[in-house]
């Protein structure tokens, strides 16, 4: 687990998007990844790479997608 004392920012709707259309993750995976977020304090990417959601490769691909959107 990867408790943060600061509170972080929920995932934007696009980023939701792209974890469903691109990387293929399901609802209840999503669902799970944010209850766990919200719960730890955590980034939601962090939580779902923690709990075997997202592979090394796709998490790699979410932090680049993540830097394209800036």
């Amino acid at each position: 687990m990867v408790f943060s004392s600061n509170p972080q920012p929920q995932a934007s709707p696009q980023m939701l998007r792209f974890l469903r259309e691109k990387l293929g993750l399901s609802e209840n995976a999503l669902a799970l990844g944010q209850r766990q977020a919200e719960i730890e304090q955590a980034p939601l990417p962090v939580v779902l790479w923690s709990f075997g959601l997202l592979s090394l490769l796709q998490y790699q691909e979410l932090l680049d997608w993540t830097l394209d959107q800036e």
